[in-house]
């Protein structure tokens, strides 16, 4: 079988904060790859460095050391400016707080990452009424974000990242202030994109929804403890397993 195209690969990726003379090693000496079509969950307990990374990955960041490439391009070797057509064009981006503008339409909300690109007005609404579909939002198109529940304005979230078609789609805590319904809705609608061939990076605090991944990623301290697949989690016994797990907080310990 062939192999698949790598999309991210990281190595030796360090992030240090400089406050009033001390330094905050946030993240030490990450190697990561995520390759086309993968779902990777990355965990750990609150100030582990999960959103940190993450913000790196989508190049909201800077790292401070080691190399980054997404899609073979060194993102040192980039621009401001470069960056930022990068980030529009390469990745699409879900947060825990929605980050809808509510006083334009589901539709207008979707359709912003394409202007932003100088999309013409007749392949936005192709491409606006296209990704509704996918997300079983098209009766919602009309409503504004606070005529909607907590999951419908997830999905549009999910729906705007993903109006771009982008490389890679990046979630941060996606079902953080959602329940338990909406949050398993979200998850299966994740899941079922990347049935579909879109590669998918989320940082959760919940073990539930790392298992609608592939692979998994822990880090504790800004190091990573372990990076397996979900199957080799799941059915793991070894001793070594073991003794990370004890590092790990129980779900009840993680703040959201």
């Amino acid at each position: 079988m062939q192999n698949k195209k790598t999309l991210i690969n990281i190595a030796g990726l360090s992030k240090n904060y400089n406050t009033d003379g001390t330094t905050t090693h946030a993240l030490k000496n990450i190697d990561l790859k995520i390759s086309q079509g993968d779902y990777v969950t990355i965990q750990g307990p609150s100030g582990g460095g999960k959103s940190t990374l993450l913000s790196i990955i989508g190049l909201l960041d800077k790292a401070s050391n080691g190399d980054y490439q997404i899609s073979g391009v060194s993102v040192a070797q980039l621009s401001g400016s470069q960056m930022a057509k990068v980030r529009n064009r390469e990745i699409g981006f879900i947060f825990q707080d929605f980050n809808l503008i509510g006083d334009m339409t589901v539709s207008q909300n979707i359709e912003l990452p394409l202007i932003y690109r100088g999309v013409d007005k007749s392949t936005r609404k192709i491409k606006v009424a296209e990704v509704l579909k996918r997300v079983n939002m098209s009766e919602r198109a009309k409503h504004l974000p606070n005529q909607l529940s907590g999951g419908q304005q997830q999905r549009v979230a999910v729906a705007r990242a993903l109006v771009g078609n982008p490389t890679l789609l990046l979630a941060d805590e996606p079902t953080g202030n959602l329940d338990s319904v909406n949050g398993d809705s979200v998850m299966q609608l994740l899941s079922e994109l990347n049935a579909q061939g879109v590669t998918i990076c989320m940082v959760t605090h919940d073990s539930r929804y790392a298992h609608f991944s592939k692979r998994s990623i822990h880090l504790f301290d800004g190091e990573v403890v372990k990076n397996t697949s979900v199957q080799e989690d799941k059915s793991s016994t070894t001793i070594e397993t073991r003794e990370v797990a004890e590092l790990l907080p129980t779900p009840t310990q993680v703040g959201a």
